[in-house]
């Protein structure tokens, strides 16, 4: 499968736009201060502990990826996609598709066994409707009416501004995760948005033609290295692979022995020093895909 021809076609500046953006965030990375577990175990005032349900390993050919899911905001996406990595079917799968600058894309299970998932496509959720009273942003970028990006639990976050639902008398605000760096979405077939199945794509740049037409569900908190060593396809090819990476497995850290799981710290975004950590001045208002990722550190 690969993804709708609209995004296809708008390759050449997108891709381009994208591998200027990937640059910008390895370099704010390399400059981003390091964390240990252990600091992170030491102050839950300041980093959030991963609940294993939401945690996925992914075993690759070149190393390990673990992500995390955010189930609230995609719950259909979350229960296919968990249920698919519990089934054993992603062991042996490609990332038969990979394109600089934008991104991974594995999951095929029908290249596999001839059948695919067994599962139904799954509803698009490109976006989720939040209460702000409930889910507000963690951080915002800007002033908190105004603001159309921010953070929640560590994701990055896009959003409409809030002072538009408050005019129109609205108690919820559209809300979605972009397509960073790091972050996890879904493929799917053609011009159907209701096709994604079990392909699913991990982002090597901020790509915004995928906003709000694919349904993101998660990022890489650790593994970004590995994602980005992923074996490239030509351009000519449209990125196929021809000898491309395994994902040799993927658990969810819940089914896992608790000894043996790795677990995962997350730094809290709705502290006063996660703001000064992104240090944005005073009326300046950046893309949060142009910020640095949230750390996080994983232990096991």
């Amino acid at each position: 499968m690969k993804l709708v021809a609209i995004a296809l076609a708008a390759s050449a500046l997108a891709l381009t736009a994208a591998a200027d953006t990937t640059e910008d965030a390895s370099a704010a990375s390399e400059a981003a201060p390091q964390y240990t577990v252990a600091e992170a175990k030491a102050d839950p005032a300041h980093w959030r502990a991963v609940d294993p349900e939401n945690l996925f390993i992914f075993n690759t050919t070149k190393g390990r990826v673990v992500i995390e899911a955010f189930p609230e905001i995609a719950p259909k996406h979350y229960k296919q996609f968990s249920t698919i990595i519990r089934s054993g079917m992603y062991s042996g799968t490609k990332f038969h598709r990979v394109i600089e600058g934008f991104m991974a894309q594995g999951g095929d299970i029908r290249a596999i066994n001839g059948e695919g998932s067994g599962l139904p496509n799954i509803e698009a959720e490109f976006t989720f409707q939040r209460k702000p009273e409930e889910m507000p942003l963690e951080y915002s970028i800007g002033y908190p009416e105004d603001a159309e990006g921010g953070y929640i639990k560590g994701f990055p976050i896009a959003t409409r501004p809030l002072w538009i639902a408050q005019d129109f008398g609205n108690e919820t605000v559209e809300s979605w995760i972009p397509h960073c760096k790091s972050v996890v979405s879904t493929a799917r077939l053609g011009d159907n948005v209701n096709s994604g199945n079990s392909q699913f794509f991990l982002m090597r740049g901020y790509a915004d033609h995928l906003d709000k037409n694919y349904t993101a569900w998660g990022r890489v908190i650790s593994g970004q290295d590995v994602v980005m060593s992923l074996k490239k396809g030509p351009d000519a090819r449209d990125g196929l692979v021809t000898d491309p990476d395994i994902l040799n497995s993927a658990s969810v850290a819940a089914d896992m022995p608790a000894a043996d799981r790795p677990k995962a710290w997350v730094m809290r975004t709705d502290t006063e020093d996660f703001a000064k950590m992104l240090d944005v001045k005073e009326g300046d208002m950046p893309h949060v895909c142009d910020l640095p990722a949230v750390p996080a550190v994983v232990e096991n």
